[in-house]
């Protein structure tokens, strides 16, 4: 096995967005929109580092340079919309539908400082999946919506409590152009046992007018992200999720995130102690051609087994295989947590162009880097 790096690899910019000081910032979300070379990074307002402290969402629009390779990014301002008398707004998690150029925010709301713990105590979920809309992009938005009843439905009684993404999500450019949400679920099997949490998918094939639950996943997995591998016909999802089990766990769908064929460790991709999250994004390979479907994964998390430090990123050419990913390139050293992954297109260098966002220096930052693929893994173009 070769050995890790020990210090950062070059990146093109690197840019802290969010500072803790009147309040903290956490859990990021990055949505890049190619038509208009605009970046949006979201992140929860809190009065402190805490969950229950939480408030609202904000947001830093970036304008992208194509020409210089660099980001310009204006103030930040109060998604106002994002929130329900009395609840609390977390988990933001983006997405762009491309065919009817309605940009979507998803959000849980939870009443007042109501923690997690106490709905996995109770065995009640109080949580309520929301959403606003921009036409837009992003400027302004719809007054929140409440697809708690209409997605979960009966569903509901049997939830201790349940969350999405955070980060962005994903819209495929298969015939169906589904949305596909990311999301998990504390459940209620057993009487006398602790609720378990499953991951699973929100699903809309009708550009977000309805959305249904999709099937879970695997036992004790948590946060997750998914990615469109292949193309067309042969467009498969594939998702990555938080475990409590010291490693990553990966599923594939062959039919839009309904449903997930057996589980499987990610070996390669560890859990630091409890886990944490981590962002996965799908590329064009940079040797397939134009029309090709060949694509690859791009990963980022903690790389340090015991704690969360390190922020790494990983690669894989064989997007469906556990046991295909690289060793990580260091992105950031000390204290990283969550974190969100967008591909941006082709660098100055020719290689595939990603942004990123993280948490930082114990929570008390959020950064945003711009970096290619070939800084990142020179040695495996």
């Amino acid at each position: 096995m070769a050995s890790r790096p020990t210090a950062p690899c070059p990146v093109l910019q690197r840019d802290s967005l969010f500072r803790s000081g009147d309040h903290a910032y956490r859990i990021p979300a990055l949505l890049y929109l190619p038509q208009k070379k605009v970046l949006l990074a979201f992140a929860e307002r809190r009065v402190s580092k805490r969950d229950e402290h939480a408030e609202l969402i904000v947001l830093r629009r970036g304008a992208y340079d194509g020409s210089a390779h660099q980001v310009q990014w204006q103030d930040q301002e109060v998604v106002a919309q994002a929130q329900l008398a009395g609840h609390r707004s977390m988990n933001p998690c983006p997405l762009y539908d491309e065919k009817t150029g309605t940009l979507f925010l998803f959000f849980i709301a939870i009443p007042g400082q109501v923690s997690e713990h106490h709905q996995l105590h109770t065995r009640v979920n109080v949580a309520k999946l929301c959403q606003v809309t921009s036409l837009d992009h992003g400027r302004t938005w719809s007054p929140p919506r409440d697809l708690t009843g209409a997605t979960i439905g009966s569903a509901h009684g049997d939830w201790a409590t349940f969350a999405v993404g955070p980060g962005h999500c994903l819209q495929l450019h298969n015939k169906t152009h589904s949305l596909v949400l990311p999301a998990y679920a504390y459940r209620n099997l057993q009487a006398h046992r602790a609720p378990v949490p499953f991951a699973f998918c929100f699903l809309s094939h009708n550009h977000g007018h309805t959305w249904e639950c999709g099937h879970f996943v695997a036992q004790d997995t948590l946060e997750c992200q998914v990615a469109e591998v292949g193309a067309g016909e042969k467009s498969v999802v594939y998702l990555n999720a938080r475990s409590f089990r010291r490693t990553r766990v990966q599923a594939e769908s062959t039919n839009n995130g309904l449903t997930f064929k057996t589980a499987q460790p990610v070996r390669k991709l560890v859990e630091p102690p409890h886990g944490c999250h981590g962002s996965t994004v799908a590329f064009p390979s940079p040797h397939a051609e134009p029309a090709s479907s060949d694509r690859w994964l791009l990963y980022t998390h903690p790389t340090d087994p015991s704690q969360r430090i390190n922020l790494g990123t990983y690669l894989n050419k064989r997007p469906l295989d556990p046991s295909a990913w690289s060793e990580p390139s260091l992105l950031a050293v000390g204290s990283c947590a969550y974190s969100d992954l967008q591909s941006m297109g082709s660098g100055p260098d020719g290689s595939p162009q990603f942004g990123c966002l993280y948490e930082f220096n114990d929570y008390q930052e959020v950064i945003f880097l711009l970096f290619t693929l070939k800084q990142a893994f020179p040695s495996e173009l």
